[in-house]
């Protein structure tokens, strides 16, 4: 491991080389992944992770078929354009929301702990989908370790309050529990970057049960109390579906991600099924994702886009942008 990287880095490899189970390396080799700072000077490291990663993965995944081991229910592998885990105190709905807003089942009741494991399921959102987990609550005299080390390991952290019963305090519990475990949001990171081993997690808070246009105004005066803070926010009804689409979309920004097509030269382009890169992506990177012979031996590319005229040529190192169309040149 290069001495220059963050000591967050040499803490998680500490962990990576101490872990007994294909899982607990899995989780780790993915948080490494996420903490390691990417330019140049890393991308050969971050590859050789990476096909660490992928080789871990599918030993996994056989020793699944072949009725191995079975992996604890809190290692959930990541599936879609990323993984948000929805947290938050008992009875705020996150079971309902998860039940709503995609195919899974969790146990749904008017009455706190319903949620004893993690479920997971894939929510739409136009052409992709992202993973969603329900989670068990946070607010207990006893919490699973391996939640949150399950919590460190998501894309985006979806903190669910209940804008009719106490959501600041529900808010600042929740937020309490994540930084005694070391996990903050990024408008955070200058507070405690030189704690040792903190994980920056973007974070939603998802005011839900506002479920009708009176509820609206509550949750504008929440917002307007909670000014200073600068969260990012969004209202939402698990019971009626309204504010879904604002829900959606909010998720996607704080994802951080874009949606590039692929176009076969002489070909049209399948605007159904997109590659997703994060915000800053490379066409370098695109090709990587089709196929690594393409990032290998790519020359040029053609892009159709926003920012520039209809197939124009570019290198390598262009940054695309969300609803990109590339051809790529080997």
């Amino acid at each position: 491991m290069p001495t220059n990287l963050p000591p967050e880095c040499q803490k998680i490899e500490e962990r990576y080389r101490a872990a007994e189970t294909t899982s607990e390396k899995i989780a780790c080799l993915e948080e490494l992944l996420a903490a390691i700072p990417k330019h140049k000077g890393t991308d050969r490291l971050r590859a050789d992770l990476r096909r660490k990663l992928s080789k871990l993965r599918e030993s996994a995944q056989q020793a699944r078929k072949k009725g191995g081991r079975q992996e604890s229910a809190f290692y959930i592998p990541k599936e879609g354009a990323g993984q948000a885990v929805l947290v938050g105190p008992p009875n705020v709905g996150k079971s309902a929301l998860v039940a709503a807003l995609t195919n899974a089942a969790p146990e749904v009741a008017e009455y706190p702990l319903t949620t004893w494991l993690p479920t997971p399921g894939m929510m739409p959102i136009e052409n992709i989908q992202v993973q969603l987990i329900d989670t068990p609550s946070l607010h207990q005299g006893y919490v699973e370790p391996q939640l949150v080390h399950m919590i460190r390991r998501a894309d985006l952290i979806l903190l669910v309050v209940d804008v009719q019963a106490y959501p600041i305090e529900q808010l600042e519990e929740t937020l309490a529990f994540l930084l005694e475990h070391r996990i903050a949001p990024p408008c955070l990171q200058e507070r405690y970057i030189s704690e040792q081993r903190f994980r920056f997690i973007p974070l939603l808070v998802v005011v839900n049960k506002t479920d009708d246009a009176h509820l609206d105004e509550d949750y504008e005066v929440l917002q307007e109390l909670l000014a200073e803070e600068d969260w990012p926010m969004t209202p939402v009804s698990a019971t009626t579906g309204r504010h879904f689409d604002l829900l959606k979309q909010a998720v996607f920004e704080q994802l951080e991600i874009i949606r590039v097509y692929s176009k076969p030269p002489g070909m049209e382009p399948n605007l159904d099924a997109p590659f997703v890169l994060k915000r800053g992506g490379t066409v370098e990177e695109f090709a990587g994702k089709v196929h690594q012979d393409f990032a290998d031996n790519l020359k040029a590319a053609r892009v159709w886009g926003s920012a520039l005229f209809d197939g124009q040529m570019v290198k390598r190192d262009y940054v695309l942008h969300d609803g990109d169309v590339v051809e790529l040149r080997i």
